[in-house]
Formats: C-alpha cells, structure tokens, sequence
C-alpha cells in the first residue's frame, strides 16, 4: 500500500486558536488528522515566517490526535501571500525541491486553507502537474463544538479519468474541425490532420499563423473560420479584418495598415485610424503578406511584437491588440534569401505554418464539395440546382481525372459549379450541361499557343474498366502518344514524330513497327487511333 502524504498551506485564521478552546473549533489542518477512515501517514505544512508559533502549535496539535502521523512543517519565504508573482515562485520552488515518489507515495493538496491567491497557486501548480497528486478540499461540520472533524473530498485532475467530460471536450473538439471544414466531410488524409491541428492551436494559442499555398487554395476561407471558431470560444470579440497586400502600393500601404494623422501628406484631409485599429481585440488576416514593402514589414513587426505602432505623421503611439493569420503563395524562405522579405518577420510568423494543398493534389475531396458549393450556388441564382446521376458520375470522373487542372483551385471549381447550376433546367443539372461545362474547362486551361484540344480520355478509348487498371505513369504516357498522334497521316508519319531523337541512331529505323508493338501492349491500333482523330 502506498502511504498517504498531504501537502497543505496553514490557515492563519481558520487553523489559529487558543488554549482548550481551540479543541472546540473546527480547525481544518488539524480536523484531517481526525477522521477515523482516514490515515495519513505524512503531514506537510507550508507556513510564512509570521506564522512560526502557529506552525509549531499545529504540528503538536496533529501529533496528539493521531501519533502515527509524521509531520513537517516547511518554512516558506513569502513577503506577501496575496501577491500572485510571489507566492506561485515559493511554491514552484518548494516543488521543485520537493522529494516526490511517486511509486510509493499519493499525495494530496490541501487548498482549504491559505489566501485565495495560495489556493489558486496550488490548483494552478496541482493541474500542471507541479505536484503530482489530487486536490483535497475539507469542509465543517454542520453543527459546531460536538467534535466532529467535518467533511473532506477529493478533486482528481486527470480528466482522462472523467469519461463524460473527456467525450464533451472530444465532441467539441469535432465541432470545431467541422466549423473549420463548414461540415464538408473531407476525405484527404493530410488536410484533415493539418484541420485537426489548427483547431487545436487555435484554440489555445493566440500567437500569429502563416498559411501557405496556391491562389484559391482556401487561405482566406480558411482563416475566416478561424476567426468565427476563436469567436464562438470568446477568444476574440473584435472584427475580422482582411485585406490583400498585393492591392496595397506606396504611402497608401502604410496608410491603409497603420493610419495617418491629418496632414500626413498630400490629401489626407482627416485622420484614418488603419486596419491594424480596427482589428483590436479581434483577428486580422493579411492575404499575400509577401506582397509588402520592407518599410512596411518593420512596422508591422512592432506591431505584432509590442501592440503598439505610430500612425503615418504621428508622434503618439497608438495600440492595437489583434491576432495576426499571414496567407502567401510565396516561398517566404526564398524571399528572405532574396532580401524581399524580412528575417525577423518571418521568424515571428513562422510559428505555426500550414501549407493548404492545391485542389488537384485533394481529388478525394472534390466530391464532398460538390454539394456545399451547389448548396452556395442555389442561394445566388435563387432556385435548387442538382446533378442528375448520370451528369454527377461524368463531371466527378472528368473533375477528379489528370487532366483537370484546376489552376484557380477552388475558385474554378466554385466557378464551374455555379455556371452549371445557372444552366440547370428547372434545377436539374443534365449530362448535355455537364459535358458542356468540361468543354468549357479544358477550353479555359489550355496553354496559350496551343492547339485547342481536348485531353485523351482513356475512358472512351480503352473503356472504363481497363483505364482503371492502368498506373497514372502508364496513363501519363499513353495520353501524350495518343495526342501526338492526333494530326498525323499515318502510323510511320507518327512513328518519326514520336521518335525523332532516338531513330537517328538506328541504322534501319522502323518507327511505325516501335509504335504498332506500343499500341499493342494496350490492345490499341492505329485505326483506333486515327478513329478518335
């Protein structure tokens, strides 16, 4: 059996009394010592040096009513027991000193006594696991004077232990990541870690977030999310400020950030507070942050570190209290290298950085979006739009193939759907709309001086089922032969294209043979070939 030991901090009023009458009063250091179910093998009592008599008086006292009891009283070097720096320092010095063991020993922490300022430290130091043990908390007995030691419970801190509170912290937490997904039930395995972990951050830190990746990724929905979820949590009670740094050039940038003061210069016939000020107590997003000018990035460092920035013109400072979310799909570390950007900003907001994958990296994920963006569309035209069944598995085996771009990522897919949902016949999204729509894609993402071309589809060449079967290298490869054949002659009018390098090293080159044996391997001729064309 392990022994019992509690660390408790003498109450100078609660714990005091004189001569045999103390013996009548409810005593609570002492009143642990005396309830029969209880054993305690060590009592550890913490006392300022005012309290000397009192500590010894106590220790007598313990002694008396349970001789088993070993008791040390600990001397503690406190000024002032209602000043939180100085008590939480002594007692985060007796715990570190401190000859825990655990293996051996429970500890529990008496906060029935004390100030209010040592009882909160030794909660504070007890859940951080300072002290490794339970909260103990004693009461009185209802009626006074009849020897009663009263009441004592124990409050036990590891939450993992309390199955109802630990599923409603989990249920929040998955409340949280779906606020941050708006619901959408991605599937990406890599998004939904990196989901998973923001809320987590976002929630307990406060410290700026770097959000990396392509135009239309999501940064910007992204960091509004976080904002709404900080918002519910009542983290935040300010605004959401956002503004895109490439809009932002010359005296109008500093202007537009930080304010000026009337007369700063050429036209500001009135003082503007800035974005920065009007992002107090709430969150402010800066899209493009590698976007700014050196000046810029310096003063939007002191802002970051200190709260407090001088307007354009101005001699005050003036503060401002904001949470800062950067979005680039810059290389920042380049940048840095580059001397565009500045090191020391870029440490700063480099503490928690996520990379958002481009939307052809998340072909998974484009499904599940589907329906959020037709749900959005609808409410802009007005009326339900829906797919068919047939038009739905046609625009997701074209909108999750290789050869959709996506180069707009979410927008384009926003952009592609909404233009469906316009054309959409009584609200019904047709295979004839769909095909339309992918023509108008592929139309759209097309290298300029290109033919306008649309890719291979294996689908239709091969048929579904043995495209399926194909690694993407061997699909890869195949697209590009089929589409070079495409305005050729012939199989050997082909061949020489295909082969223009390598055939000059052959003595007796046979292109047309090199290509038919290709063909053949995917059970293709080149009258298949030449029948697409």
């Amino acid at each position: 059996m392990k022994k019992r030991v509690i660390i408790g901090f003498l109450g100078t009023q609660l714990d005091g009394g004189h001569g045999s009458a103390r013996w009548e009063k409810w005593r609570p250091s002492v009143a642990l010592a005396q309830h029969e179910d209880l054993v305690v093998d060590r009592f550890d009592l913490l006392y300022s040096s005012p309290a000397q008599a009192l500590a010894r008086q106590l220790k007598e006292d313990i002694a008396a009513v349970s001789p088993d009891t070993t008791v040390r009283v600990h001397e503690l070097p406190l000024r002032d027991a209602w000043d939180f720096e100085d008590v939480y320092g002594c007692l985060f010095d007796f715990a570190r000193e401190y000859p825990f063991d655990t293996d051996n020993e429970d500890y529990w922490i008496h906060i029935t006594t004390g100030t209010h300022v040592v009882q909160i430290c030794l909660f504070l130091m007890t859940e951080a696991r300072y002290f490794p043990g339970c909260l103990l908390q004693s009461s009185p007995p209802r009626r006074q004077g009849h020897g009663s030691p009263g009441n004592y419970t124990l409050i036990d801190l590891d939450l993992s232990r309390y199955d109802l509170i630990a599923q409603r912290f989990s249920h929040a937490r998955t409340e949280g990541v779906a606020l941050l997904k708006s619901g959408i039930a991605t599937r990406n395995a890599r998004f939904n870690l990196m989901i998973e972990e923001i809320e987590h951050v976002a929630a307990r830190s406060r410290a700026p977030m770097l959000l990396m990746g392509p135009t239309g990724a999501g940064k910007s929905f992204l960091a509004r999310r976080i904002f709404e979820l900080k918002k519910t949590r009542h983290q935040l009670n300010g605004r959401f400020v956002e503004i895109n740094c490439a809009t932002l050039h010359g005296d109008g940038a500093a202007s537009t950030l930080f304010g000026h003061v009337k007369g700063a210069f050429t036209g500001a016939a009135a003082e503007r507070p800035g974005l920065l000020r009007t992002a107090h107590k709430g969150l402010l997003f800066l899209d493009e942050i590698g976007e700014l000018g050196l000046d810029e990035q310096a003063m939007l460092l002191k802002a970051v570190e200190e709260k407090r920035f001088l307007p354009m013109g101005g001699d005050l400072e003036v503060q401002s209290d904001f949470q800062l979310i950067a979005g680039t799909n810059r290389d920042l570390a380049r940048e840095v290298t580059a001397g565009r950007f500045r090191e020391d900003l870029f440490a700063r907001i480099n503490l928690w950085t996520y990379f958002l994958p481009s939307l052809a990296e998340r072909p998974e994920d484009i499904e599940p979006n589907l329906d959020y963006l037709l749900e959005q569309a609808s409410g802009e035209i007005g009326y339900v739009a829906r797919f068919n069944k047939e038009s739905r598995a046609a625009f997701l085996r074209f909108a999750t193939s290789a050869g959709a771009r996506w180069k707009g990522n979410f927008r384009d897919l926003h952009a592609s759907i909404t233009r469906m949902a316009t054309l959409a016949e009584a609200g019904r999204i047709t295979t004839p709309v769909a095909d339309a729509e992918i023509g108008r894609l592929r139309h759209l993402w097309r290298e300029p001086g290109t033919p306008d071309r649309a890719p291979v589809d294996l689908d239709a060449l091969l048929g579904t089922e043995r495209a399926a079967q194909l690694d993407l290298f061997d699909k890869v490869q195949l697209q590009a032969v089929v589409q070079a054949c495409s305005g050729c002659d012939s199989l050997s009018d082909a061949g020489r294209k295909l082969f223009a390098v390598s055939r000059a090293e052959k003595a007796k080159p046979n292109d047309a043979d090199r290509l038919r044996k290709y063909l053949a391997r995917h059970d293709l001729t080149w009258d298949d070939i030449r029948g697409r064309s």
